[in-house]
């Protein structure tokens, strides 16, 4: 392998398409960037002035095994800016090396580069490093620096080559019209740790490997946030949006079709706003903490208002080892499993202290399938503005403590015998209960207002106290 830090020369002097410097330690490795690309070219590539297109198919993200190795933390970049204000176009830049990036830009440089094709090659050698700190990345700021790219096409080809990547306190990229694909595990679309910022408008991802999440933050937290892009992810342990940190989207569009669709671990969060997301396997939204050090332990919180969201198998939402805020407003919801929420243990956590604490508000929401609680877990569910539930809770009285919460406009339509630690209704009549003749039982300690009597239901179905 040549050795390409050696080789390389001051920028100064190079035929660029559009350049701007202040005083100069810009570095490029040793001839290999093609500065005749024309915009025509890039447009050939898979880059527009609307949302651009990637060759198609997808993959996405997962928390990275115990033991990932950190040994090598920082690589050398094809391009590297240290420091400098640089405005590039028109550029064809390639990466082959191990641990090389395309773009780097450290020690508060800026960098705008547009109408531009990157592509990348050549495997990380430290998986954690690239996780945490952007090692083999195709375009990377770290603290204090940032980046700005436009009409831009970005192909990575190797292990650990996530696409874009911002890591440590002030480190920003922002991106419009620009297409991502990445094809080989733990090579995510926009990723951001250690307080990094990545904002993009019109971004179409699309990820293949395993753990690559189209959109994704790490250890120490970062922010994401998209707006009118569409992600698509193919790979094992791979949703389109996976959270130890803060991420957003509106009028967006996410497909998982190797994992759930989204992901929260730790106190972190996910805010969507008019945006359709979907996923294949396991779960619609997972939360959960896994206590691998990439994310504080605190309350996971997911908000969704507007859009759609699917969940092809197992529950809409699941929750394990944490505890969970779901706040869901006027979205169109589809689960064929017939399984609506869950919270119990699983392999993450100690024994016996894993299970799930789950608040879960639907407002102007049509909601259907199960609510299920193991023994170590709790559910509080509130249905406000006219949402309407249809299935059962807690149908094998399995639950440490399950509380469901109706205002006056919202009713539960019951499809199986349940059984509820408390039961709130702002209907005193109880006519917002459809039982369809079946029981109901609550706890008649917590429910002071029901006098411990036995109520018959619209339906022929009965409401019966239980002292647990």
């Amino acid at each position: 392998m040549r050795n390409k830090r050696i080789a390389s020369k001051v920028i100064t002097g190079l035929m660029l398409a559009s350049m701007t410097i202040s005083t100069s330690s810009v570095v490029y490795a040793a001839d290999t960037v093609n500065r005749s690309l024309t915009t025509s070219t890039i447009l050939d590539a898979g880059v527009s002035s609307g949302v651009p297109t990637p060759p198609p198919d997808g993959g996405g993200t997962n928390p990275p095994p115990d033991g990932e190795d950190t040994s090598v933390t920082s690589g050398p970049a094809e391009y590297l800016l240290s420091g400098q204000t640089v405005t590039l176009a028109n550029q064809q830049i390639s990466a082959t090396d191990i641990n090389e990036s395309i773009v780097k830009v450290t020690d508060g440089g800026n960098l705008t580069l547009t109408n531009s094709k990157l592509t990348k090659t050549g495997d990380s050698s430290a998986d954690g490093s690239s996780n945490f700190y952007g090692l083999n990345a195709g375009v990377l700021a770290t603290a204090g620096s940032k980046i700005t790219l436009k009409d831009t096409y970005i192909n990575t080809s190797a292990s650990g080559a996530n696409a874009l990547f911002a890591t440590g306190e002030g480190a920003y990229i922002e991106v419009s019209n620009v297409a991502i694909k990445t094809t080989k595990d733990s090579s995510r679309g926009l990723d951001a740790t250690l307080g990094g910022t990545v904002i993009g408008k019109n971004v179409n991802i699309s990820t293949e490997g395993a753990h690559c999440g189209g959109l994704a933050t790490d250890r120490g937290g970062g922010t994401v946030s998209v707006s009118n892009s569409s992600v698509s992810t193919a790979g094992e342990g791979s949703p389109g949006i996976y959270s130890t940190g803060a991420i957003s989207a509106t009028n967006s569009s996410f497909k998982a079709t190797g994992s759930e669709a989204a992901a929260i671990e730790g106190r972190n969060s996910i805010t969507l706003t008019n945006c359709s997301l979907s996923g294949d396997l396991k779960h619609g939204v997972m939360i959960y903490q896994s206590f691998s050090g990439d994310a504080e332990v605190g309350k996971g919180t997911f908000t969704m208002t507007g859009g759609s969201l699917k969940a092809a198998v197992g529950p809409l939402f699941y929750s394990t080892n944490t505890d969970a805020v779901i706040d869901i407003k006027d979205v169109a919801l589809e689960n064929p499993s017939g399984k609506l929420l869950i919270a119990s243990a699983d392999r993450w956590g100690t024994t016996g202290l894993n299970g799930a604490n789950i608040d879960f508000t639907a407002d102007s929401e049509q909601l259907k399938g199960d609510i299920t609680c193991d023994s170590i877990s709790t559910i509080i569910a509130t249905l406000k503005n006219g949402t309407t539930l249809k299935g059962s809770i807690n149908a094998d009285n399995t639950a440490k403590s399950v509380v469901l919460s109706l205002d006056s406009t919202s009713s539960w339509n019951v499809t199986g015998t349940s059984y509820l630690a408390k039961l709130t209704d702002s209907d005193t009549t109880l006519t917002n209960i459809k039982d369809n003749g079946n029981t109901i039982y609550y706890d008649s300690s917590a429910n002071s207002w029901l006098n411990g009597k036995t109520y018959t239901l619209t339906d022929g179905g009965s409401l019966i106290p239980i002292n647990n």
